[in-house]
């Protein structure tokens, strides 16, 4: 008998039976208001996963802002830095990543922001969907990409930031709405930090406890997505999760011009 034909055999036989490894990647976002847990969807959204470990490793998520947040909608990040300066620092983005929308904007998924009716141009901002916007999300602008779910407990992180004032749809600890009226200038401890994104399980077996869901509307047209203009927080427009956003800095323009 031809040992190597049948050990060739049984391999294949193997591979047939056994399902496919998942890779799960668990990274931890270490944030001023504490620590949360992130499963990544490493096999299903590969390019999208590629590309935010590579914000990752290359420390490039150290010491940014959640720069903006809506009420029952989405909390967003990854874009920008305080750096004592009323300006905030836009980070250096990498090019762009093709989409992939696999799963559903369920509540307590990252998914990636771009610009509106550019499906293709996510770079380094990210989003984390707060309630079910599957309805508007899955659907405008061919989807947006979730690559991954918040681990158990995560969201009660995720939910204090809806604590906060908002300035601009910044929300910002320790500082008013009255100090945003003003135009006060903020210090460091005025903004969300995310201090940095660290990989803590790239193991395989992380993939078993994963539910994701598909996102089943990708066919559908949104052709009338919801309105967010009135800032109730329902909903909103998917043209919201712009990459150009108005920043902190531009407020503060706007403010200084309105006084003179």
């Amino acid at each position: 008998m031809n040992f190597k034909k049948v050990t060739t055999v049984a391999l294949l036989t193997l591979s047939v039976i056994m399902p496919t490894v998942a890779y799960a990647t668990i990274v931890e976002f270490h944030t001023s208001q504490g620590n949360f847990k992130v499963n990544l969807f490493d096999q299903t959204t590969p390019k999208t996963v590629e590309n935010f470990l590579s914000y990752v490793n290359d420390g490039d998520y150290i010491d940014t802002v959640i720069h903006r947040h809506k009420l029952n909608f989405v909390t967003q990040g990854g874009g920008f830095k305080f750096e004592g300066s009323i300006n905030l620092s836009p980070i250096a983005t990498k090019p762009t990543v093709v989409n992939e929308p696999v799963y559903s904007n369920v509540t307590g998924t990252i998914a990636m922001a771009r610009l509106p009716g550019k499906p293709n141009s996510a770079t380094s901002q990210w989003f984390i969907n707060l309630k079910d916007n599957s309805s508007n999300l899955d659907v405008t602008d061919e989807g947006f990409t979730v690559f991954g779910q918040v681990n158990d407990g995560g969201m009660s992180v995720i939910d204090t930031i809806s604590t906060f004032s908002l300035c601009n749809d910044i929300p910002m600890p320790e500082y008013s709405s009255q100090d945003c009226t003003s135009g006060l200038i903020p210090g460091s401890e005025n903004f969300i930090t995310i201090h940095q994104i660290t990989i803590v399980d790239s193991s395989v077996t992380s993939a078993s406890d994963l539910n994701p869901v598909e996102n089943t509307l990708i066919d559908q047209v949104n052709d009338s997505p919801q309105n967010d203009s009135s800032g109730g927080g329902g909903g909103g427009s998917a043209s919201w999760i712009a990459l150009s956003l108005l920043g902190l800095s531009a407020y503060f323009r706007k403010r200084s011009a309105a006084k003179k």
